[in-house]
This record gives C-alpha cells, structure tokens and sequence, in this order.
C-alpha cells in the first residue's frame, strides 16, 4: 500500500459570514483560527472538505 503525503492547509480568510456548512468543514479540519496551519494527510476525504471552502485555505505539500 503506498504511503499517503500529508498536506498542510492554513486557513487564510476568517470563518465571520461564512455558512454554517463552511464553519463546520473547517472546523472538522480542526481549522478555528485565521492563519492557523494543520497537516493531514492527503486523501479523498480531505480533499473534499478542502474543495468545499477552497475561498477560505491555502494548500501546500
């Protein structure tokens, strides 16, 4: 099986007037925070949720 790269994704914009969805899809990231950076690893399941708010992020490998 081959090894997933991780992904850093910072969140660039802050969550005020987003939609509730929004809100939910960063948080599940464990996004709270503008400019704040966490890695995950590089999967589908991410890659959705980055591609639900990409207005919001910034993506980096």
């Amino acid at each position: 099986m081959a090894k997933n790269k991780t992904i850093k994704i910072t969140l660039v914009k802050s969550l005020i007037g987003s939609t509730q969805k929004q809100i939910k899809v960063a948080k599940a990231l464990g996004l709270t925070k503008k400019d704040q950076t966490v890695e995950h690893e590089n999967t589908a399941t991410i890659m959705g949720m980055v591609n639900a708010i990409p207005h919001l992020l910034k993506v980096a490998e």
